[in-house]
This record gives structure tokens, sequence and C-alpha cells, in this order.
């Protein structure tokens, strides 16, 4: 039975238009299979732009062709899970429930590294708006109602901040992204670690939802007196406001690529890791701390050993020839240390057939 091909997706960047000529990409939630590819995967929307690139350029150097189904982090797990898929992709690592129900285990191979920031919309605020994980964490409960809140004026001094309700735009769809922001909430706020915790999906204090990064800036932009989150890539690329975090030393840091490859360069990784860790508030002075890496999940173990094989090879050359590639597609590289532990990593995998 024959599968229709979805229609080939292009890119707008800020470095122009990325066409996605050598892949097949579909936002569809069911399994597609492309005639000619030679690896599927699917999951994170967050990464596809350097995916596509990546496929392509890994295309054109090889001849090895990859389709990737753009279709959210909790789909490409659900794919991985039912095996239609050789390899998912997502912004959050899978839980330990997750890997259970997995019928080969799977490696997290971090990629390129994100980051969440804080947009805002205050008429008449000319400085960057600075804030702590704490204060953060209550706007988002609803305990900091008021943007002249004391709280926010005393890490704002000399800014003019109006006495107006905030309103809190949050993420009405299950995301990496609401998954990010909400590890970091609970690592520096007890009353947010116990409710609502940390996850794709949360069920929200406060505030109105918008779906996708589309959707909470649209809401941010439109609505004076608005905060919300989106991801750093998304929001230099449409020129929005973003805070200043305060990070594990107490220095405010703006989000930038070098900030967030410094969080990454920070953390401690134990001697046998899969990278399933989490890399918010990192310590380091330099360190951006509402980052994270995003990954590639990958079975150890393949029934069609020459997948797994063509598999490797693709994620050697990514974590080399392909990190040159990120920055200009407003991501962070991953630092060097952790190219040196996937080296490692990567160097040990036996792949064989089942």
């Amino acid at each position: 039975m024959s599968v229709p091909r979805s229609p080939m997706r292009t890119i707008v960047r800020a470095g122009g238009i990325l066409a996605a000529s050598a892949v097949l990409v579909t936002t569809a939630a069911s399994p597609v299979v492309a005639q000619g590819a030679d690896l599927t995967g699917a999951g994170a929307t967050f990464p596809y732009p350097i995916y596509s690139k990546w496929f392509a350029d890994y295309a054109t150097k090889t001849g090895v062709k990859i389709n990737y189904q753009s279709i959210g982090s909790g789909g490409g797990i659900r794919q991985l899970t039912e095996g239609t898929v050789d390899f998912g992709a997502s912004d959050a690592p899978m839980s330990d429930a997750e890997i259970a129900k997995l019928k080969s285990p799977v490696l997290h191979i971090p990629t390129v590294l994100g980051a969440d920031v804080v947009t805002y919309n205050v008429p008449g605020l000319t400085a960057p708006l600075k804030l702590s994980g704490t204060v953060l964490a209550d706007i988002f409960l609803g305990k900091i109602t008021k943007w002249d809140d004391k709280a926010i004026a005393a890490i704002n001094a000399g800014a003019k901040l109006p006495s107006q309700d905030i309103l809190v735009v949050h993420r009405s769809d299950g995301s990496g992204t609401t998954y990010i922001f909400s590890d970091y909430l609970a690592a520096v706020s007890p009353d947010w670690a116990k409710a609502p915790g940390k996850g794709k999906e949360l069920q929200w204090p406060v505030g109105i939802g918008g779906k996708g990064n589309e959707g909470v800036a649209g809401q941010v932009k439109q609505t004076p007196y608005a905060i919300g989150y989106v991801e750093l890539a998304y929001a230099r690329q449409n020129k929005l406001p973003y805070a200043w975090m305060q990070n594990a030393t107490g220095a405010f840091v703006e989000p930038t690529i070098a900030s967030v490859t410094a969080a990454a360069a920070s953390a401690k990784f134990p001697p046998t890791t899969d990278f399933r860790v989490s890399i918010v508030n990192a310590p380091g002075a330099a360190s951006y701390p509402i980052s994270s890496f995003t990954y590639l999940l990958v079975p150890t173990t393949y029934a069609d050993k020459a997948k797994g094989k063509k598999l490797v090879a693709f994620l050697k050359w990514a974590i080399h020839d392909g990190e040159t590639e990120v920055s200009a597609l407003d991501y962070a590289p991953l630092p060097a240390n952790v190219v040196a532990l996937l080296d490692q990593r990567l160097g040990t995998i036996q792949v064989a057939s089942r």
C-alpha cells in the first residue's frame, strides 16, 4: 500500500531561507514511510531547522537519506516506542517509565543546546528586565501579581515599574520548552517543586495559554503587562525583549549562544552517563540558568544492522562537522568537553542485530 508523501517544508530563519530539499518532513502524528530513505526519525520541533540542514548536507556528502518527522518530543517518543522509526528526538529526556516501555535500551545523544527566555511587554521599560528564579516562580505561581512588587523592584533599581497587574502567558500544549522552564523553576523554588512541578504538560496555577512559541509570543506582544516564555532562537529571530536571569552564582546573565554553551560546559557528567542530565541553574558565572540539551534518542540494537551503522556514522559527523553550522541558525553548539565525552561513548557502541 502506498503512503501519500507530505509536502516539503521551507524554514525561514534569521540568515535567510533554508529549504528542506534532501529530506521529507511531515507534521502528521501517524507514521510516514519515505520512499528511498535510509533512516527515519521523529520528534522535537525545536531542533528541526538544524536537523533539516544536517540531513540535507549529509545526504549530499554521503548519499545517506534521513527522513525526519517534526511532530514534537512526545510524538517522537511514542513512535520510537511503537518501533515505527529508527530514532527519536526530544528536548526533554525520557523518564525511567518511558524507557521501560522500549524494546531496546536507548542512548540520549545531545546534539545542540537550547534555552528558554522570559519575554515580556512592559510599556516604558527601556533597560532589560532582571529576574531571579524565585521571583519568576512566584510570578507564575500567582504570588507576585503587580509589576511594581517590591521583589521585582529590588533587583531592577532605577527602573520605572508600573503599578499594573501581571498577565502570565504559558504554553497550552505539551512541549519540551515547558519541560525546560518547569525543570528550572522546580530547581530554584521549593514551592514550585511541590506543585505544579516539572513536565511537558502542567496544571498551571494562573495565566492564559498559547499554542507553541508563536501563540505565547503573540499573546505577550498584543497584551500590555504580559509575561511568558519562549525558546531563545525564536526570541532572537523575532526580536522579542527578554529578561536577564540570575544564575547560581548570583550573576545576572543575558541569554546568548555563549552563555547557553557555558551552562553545558559547567555541568558534571557521571562516567557512565547517557547524558540524561539537567543543566538548569548550572554552576559558573557565565552560565545562563534556563538551558538544556536537545537529544536524539538512539536504540543500541537494530534488526537491520546496516541501519545502526549508518546512524552511528551520521552521529559522529554531526557532533564534529555539523556543530560548525549551528550558531548561524541561532542554536548553541556543544562545548568541547561534551563532544569529547560523546566521542568516547559513540566509540563504545556495538550495533548488532537482535
